[in-house]
């Protein structure tokens, strides 16, 4: 399987924003996250680290920091 768990940054800790992302679609002001079953998330934030051998995308916020769930 070649899915990832996405994290954010909160002080200090990783805090699970979404499990099993297949898919991360770039945007001018933020990053939709889509997982295996077709779940959607918009965030506006930008890759801070990625390590796809773990498994883990960790995600950073951006000016104006807000999540959507579809």
């Amino acid at each position: 399987m070649c899915e990832a768990n996405a994290y954010f940054n909160s002080n200090g800790q990783e805090v699970l924003f979404m499990e099993a992302v297949d898919v991360i679609e770039p945007y001018e002001d933020g990053l939709k996250l889509v997982d295996i079953f077709g779940r959607q998330k918009f965030v506006k934030a930008r890759i801070k680290d990625m390590t796809l051998l773990n498994h883990r995308i960790v995600l950073e916020e951006t000016a104006g920091f807000k999540h959507d769930s579809d």
